[in-house]
């Protein structure tokens, strides 16, 4: 293939993620002999529109709270609290980590993402239970900088 008809794994990353946070409901991007096709759900009409609203907010990582700081979701995918189902963990509450040390998972579109501590702290909750599906931006755990 030529130069520039393909996307980076990065590049894709990122258009689902402003994709995620934008108001359109589907998008087709073609480069060459590559097509990539978006969509979303539509909300349930009984939804209330504050929901909706609040589903569609970007925030950027990490998320500040009154409560602690959080980890969040760097792109939309399934969260995965260990490296495989049989085993343990990344972090537990009370777990204290290291900056850049891996506390959890993200699948997306079959690939598995990383997602470090920005920070050395100590993880106070999980917010997210295994193989449940995080929006980009979501607070996945909240933690106490160390």
């Amino acid at each position: 293939m030529k130069k520039g008809t393909t996307m980076t794994n990065q590049e894709i990353y990122e258009l689902m993620a402003r994709f995620d946070s934008s108001a359109l409901q589907t998008l087709k991007l073609s480069r060459g002999d590559f097509t990539i096709e978006l969509g979303k759900a539509a909300p349930a009409a009984s939804a209330p529109a504050a929901t909706v609203a609040a589903a569609a907010a970007v925030v950027s990582a990490p998320v500040e709270t009154k409560e602690a700081p959080a980890v969040s979701a760097p792109l939309v995918g399934t969260f995965y609290a260990a490296p495989a189902p049989e085993q343990p963990p990344f972090v537990r509450p009370g777990d204290r980590v290291k900056k850049g040390q891996t506390v959890c998972l993200i699948e997306a579109m079959k690939t598995m993402i990383e997602v470090p501590a920005p920070c050395d702290c100590e993880i106070t909750e999980v917010l997210k239970a295994n193989g449940e599906l995080a929006s980009f931006g979501e607070a996945l755990m909240r933690y106490k900088p160390c």
